[in-house]
């Protein structure tokens, strides 16, 4: 499975690079600090869809460059790389199963931490 959080944030990255703006002009153009854009393109925070958009609008670019999948992004989950090696059907299943349930862990996780910094943003309102 491919990881889009980090396939976005490799794509920031590249156009940030290329156009040679630095992390804190995307934070000022967004309205956030550098920290939030940091942990946004380490991989820490979820980006959201109106972060994303606010983001293509900067690095003037349509939303579906951001998340466009090269063939450069490679699977490089381990699970997946040791699974090729595993010889018994059953062994394999019981890898996808675990490797399944820690994404949704995963998944779940970052919503409940989305949802409780969007929640946070409006009582602040």
């Amino acid at each position: 499975m491919v990881d889009m959080n980090a396939i976005i944030a490799s794509n920031i990255l590249e156009l940030l690079k290329t156009q040679n703006k630095k992390q804190t002009d995307l934070a000022d153009a967004i309205g956030t600090n550098k920290q939030t854009v940091n942990k946004m393109l380490n991989g820490t925070r979820m980006i959201n869809a109106v972060e994303l958009k606010s983001i293509a609008n900067y690095l003037g670019v349509r939303m579906e460059e951001l998340t466009r999948i090269t063939t450069t992004h490679a699977d490089t989950n381990i699970v997946h790389a040791f699974m090729g090696n595993v010889q018994f059907e059953q062994a394999k299943q019981a890898l996808q199963l675990a490797d399944e349930l820690s994404d949704m862990i995963l998944f779940h996780k970052r919503v409940r931490e989305n949802g409780t910094a969007m929640m946070a943003a409006w009582e602040e309102t």
